[in-house]
């Protein structure tokens, strides 16, 4: 699948708000935002009005930015939500809650979902004992997420979890610092995802 390769700090102005890309930048002074508030290029500082397909394809972009998810798997989980009982707009963003990427980043194993994926990718993290690689992988409720017994002298996932003590986990998830690991207590609602998104506008751009 591909990947977004520029600087990631020009996705964050192209939204105009912090999407924490970055881990710990994204809290510092050297944060773009915090710089240089407006969109990237040579007419960035001239904002035009969105018209209202315009609002709702930036809030899509938005958000598929925030989880690091491409557009064909995008919208393969927009299909998934709508054929699942509930609100789709809901069920869309339990969908992307639930991707272990995310799930290792909500831990406090990574400083940023870009991080957590490539840890995931390289196999550093088991699902009830089971190493698994892929970062797209869908967790369910009760599954267990813990550093592989051979990875857990990895010193970048100390300096993290040390990091990320005051960083809050989410309601959904038990994080057990010691043992390196996390349990899925139940799967997020909306009430649990902390990120600015009104995914109405991405079911009423995709309803088109």
């Amino acid at each position: 699948m591909s990947r977004y390769k520029d600087e990631q700090c020009r996705v964050c102005r192209r939204e105009g708000q912090k999407l924490f890309l970055k881990g710990s930048r994204c809290y510092s002074d050297k944060c773009s935002i915090s710089r240089r508030n407006y969109a990237p290029g040579q007419h960035g500082q001239k904002r035009a009005k969105l018209s209202e397909y315009g609002t709702q394809l930036r809030e899509k972009q938005k958000t598929k930015s925030y989880y690091g998810v491409g557009e064909r798997q995008f919208r393969k989980y927009f299909d998934m939500a709508s054929n699942k009982k509930g609100v789709t707009g809901e069920n869309l963003l339990q969908i992307l809650e639930s991707r272990l990427d995310n799930v290792v980043y909500r831990l406090g194993f990574g400083s940023s979902r870009a991080q957590a994926r490539q840890f995931v990718n390289h196999g550093l993290f088991a699902v009830n004992g089971k190493r698994v690689d892929i970062a797209s992988y869908l967790v369910k409720a009760g599954d267990v997420i813990s550093v592989r017994e051979i990875k857990k002298d990895n010193p970048t996932i100390k300096a993290n979890v040390e990091e990320n003590q005051a960083r809050p986990v989410p309601e959904w998830l038990e994080k057990n610092s010691e043992t390196l690991s996390g349990k899925v207590v139940r799967l997020a609602s909306r009430e649990d995802v902390d990120i600015p998104i009104e995914e109405h506008l991405i079911v009423e751009l995709y309803s088109k």
